[in-house]
């Protein structure tokens, strides 16, 4: 039952709840961790378990996107981010870097440590207004693609219609079609307006589809043809500079509801929901599936790993938005020694807070629960913690 507060005469708010709000309610039977199958098929895709990177230069590579797709999960390639505008993206993703490594107890006022990241997002910025080389980010794809692992690629909203068919025709297999919010049909004064059913109808690959925070966006998108539905927009400053959100716990259940509904309206149609944001550690994940979600997008857990392209500092795709960045370039506290990203995904692990072991945290409190399926698992028990 959907709860709603007065919070002024004549105008009420829904309440709602973050990932942090929630906890999952451990049962009579536990099982064996060893015994918890972690896979998560999508569409004609395996994966070893429900992880998938967030597109942005701080962390893809080709280099990454292939370790992330050897050791199990799905990495994905930003399209217009640095890998198809600059031969030489290390050195583009390492002015950026550079900048941001700097640590917040290390600058003597807040104003220094404000302008050190607005020098940050303008480097951003400038790397992002050189023109999409096709042929250079064909061949970033094709070499993640030669090394036998799934190609995702994300591409936005506003440049899918030119730059979508392009990467799939490069060997991208699932296309992301993801801003920080989406619509089933992007409406434009003076211009043609995007519409997704059309769009995705017209390709030969599954399409990913977000974000999105709501029971009815999220049904649109579904019924355009969208395989799968990415729920929320990552570490962006969305809330911030748009004023816009919604805490992740209802809005994952929230759609959630509207696949139940889609499958039943289709009589068998599966649509994927993907969360993507409040997550920091695994005891986030497993809330997110706990929630209703199929697989998880991860951020900044993910910049520790050596593997990481920003080495240790993190900005989400939004961040280089030329008029309106809804992100910032910020270290993520492990500058100096990071792990190999196979430690950050199945450990061990070192740090008691989550944040290393993903996957083996996921596990386990499956096996806490006396859960052996991640399908299962969107059953259990959820307890508020206030």
């Amino acid at each position: 039952m959907r709860e709603y507060v007065e919070i002024g005469i004549g105008r009420e708010a829904r309440r709602a709840f973050r990932l942090d709000d929630v906890s999952v309610v451990p049962v009579r039977r536990t099982r064996s961790s060893s015994d918890v199958d972690t896979s998560w098929n999508f569409d004609a895709y395996s994966f070893d378990f429900p992880v998938i990177s967030h597109p942005t230069d701080a962390l893809a590579s080709p280099e990454f996107a292939i370790e992330m797709g050897r050791l199990g999960g799905l990495g994905v390639i930003d399209a217009e981010g640095v890998l198809g505008r600059h031969a030489n993206y290390r050195e583009a993703i390492a002015q950026v870097a550079g900048i941001g490594a700097v640590e917040e107890e290390d600058f003597a006022h807040m104003d220094e440590m404000l302008n050190s990241r607005a020098s940050a997002t303008r480097i951003l910025q400038k790397l992002h207004s050189a023109p999409i080389d096709f042929d250079l980010l064909g061949e970033r794809i094709a070499t993640v693609r030669d090394a036998g692992v799934t190609v995702g690629v994300r591409v936005s909203p506003q440049h899918a219609r030119e730059v979508a068919p392009k990467v799939v025709q490069a060997g991208a297999e699932i296309l992301f079609i993801q801003g920080t919010l989406i619509s089933a049909e992007h409406v434009r004064s003076g211009g043609e307006a995007l519409n997704l059913k059309e769009f995705i109808g017209s390709l030969e690959v599954p399409v990913i589809a977000g974000g999105v925070y709501d029971y009815t966006t999220a049904t649109h998108l579904m019924r355009s043809g969208a395989a799968g539905i990415i729920v929320g927009s990552g570490d962006t400053t969305s809330s911030k500079t748009l004023g816009i959100g919604m805490p992740m716990a209802t809005a994952i259940a929230d759609v959630a509801a509207a696949r139940r509904e889609y499958l039943d309206e289709t009589g068998g149609r599966y649509v994927h929901v993907i969360a993507d944001g409040e997550i920091e550690n695994s005891g986030d994940i497993a809330k997110a599936i706990a929630c209703g979600a199929d697989a998880v997008m991860v951020g900044r857990p993910l910049a520790a790993a050596e593997e990481a392209a920003g080495h240790g500092v993190y900005w989400e795709a939004a961040a280089a938005h030329p008029r309106f960045p809804r992100g910032s370039v910020v270290p993520t506290g492990y500058l100096g020694e990071r792990e190999p990203l196979d430690v950050i995904l199945n450990g061990p692990a070192t740090d008691p807070y989550g944040t290393m072991n993903l996957v083996g945290g996921l596990r386990r409190a499956m096996a806490k629960c006396g859960y052996t399926e991640l399908k299962s698992f969107q059953k259990v028990g959820l307890a508020m913690r206030r």
